[in-house]
């Protein structure tokens, strides 16, 4: 049984669960993923793993509801178990200490939760680390404490200018690639977020790595649901990634086939 030990709201559709999982927590890694099912008929959701307690045998998850097997994960309450859950899957983060310029880790919305290892890795490895940090609004802004503990900058952006800078999450990572020498970028968020950040960093010839969250259904790559095209060739998203050469993804192709699985859109 994987027991729920905490559950926190970040807003009214965003929450993180502690999960007790300890063979999952001692063997988790940055950038690993892990794929949870609610209920016999649930869907399999894959969620990146946000924070790992070895020693308490736990693991911690961000859960954002868009869905119905989402939403009733995140009607979950501590005390309460989840039916399935399998990890750690995927390719860690390649973490390297990097001797000039800093490590620019932008996150949009629930895209913080697992950058947030990332940044705590980065900076563990003798890194300058900037984040930067944006959402629609101030209440979407999460785990911005956490962030701040583990990097030498932050940055926020929103949408409407409710919270830090008015303005879009490539206008603060520009504000730092014109400022400084910057060794690397790594982006997740939405899609078209983590494309245009892409598009960015090209101009400036930054290597840039990006955390893809496309549709899963085995994680093993057997079924061919999360394939994207990186590079011109096919790669699956649950064993090659989730993590890639943002310079080389075809955001656009991989937005389209998403689109296909939305109920909402035609």
């Amino acid at each position: 049984m994987f027991n729920i030990i905490e559950k926190e709201h970040f807003s009214e559709k965003v929450v993180k669960l502690v999960v007790e999982a300890p063979e999952i927590a001692r063997a988790r890694k940055p950038g690993h993923f892990v794929i949870v099912r609610t209920g016999s008929k649930g869907e399999r959701i894959p969620l990146t793993i946000a924070d790992a307690d070895p020693v308490a045998g736990t693991i911690t998850l961000v859960v954002q509801a868009v869905g119905d097997s989402t939403r009733l994960l995140c009607e979950l309450s501590a005390g309460d178990s989840l039916t399935d859950l399998v990890g750690p899957l995927g390719r860690s983060t390649e973490i390297r200490h990097h001797t000039e310029g800093a490590v620019v880790c932008c996150g949009g919305g629930v895209g913080v939760a697992p950058l947030l290892p990332i940044i705590k890795a980065m900076k563990a490895a003798g890194n300058r680390v900037i984040s930067v940090l944006a959402a629609r609004s101030r209440d979407l802004i999460i785990l911005e404490d956490e962030v701040r503990a583990h990097s030498d900058e932050v940055i926020i952006m929103t949408d409407d200018g409710s919270y830090g800078r008015k303005g879009l999450v490539t206008a603060g990572v520009e504000e730092v690639l014109q400022r400084e020498t910057v060794a690397e970028v790594v982006t997740i968020g939405p899609p078209v977020m983590m494309k245009f950040v892409a598009l960015l960093t090209r101009k400036y010839n930054v290597p840039t790595l990006c955390s893809l969250n496309t549709i899963m259904v085995d994680g093993t790559g057997m079924c061919g649901a999360c394939r994207v095209n990186v590079g011109g060739k096919m790669r699956f998203v649950c064993v090659d990634g989730p993590e890639f050469d943002a310079h080389q993804v075809d955001f656009d192709e991989m937005m389209m086939r998403m689109r296909a699985y939305d109920k909402q859109k035609p």
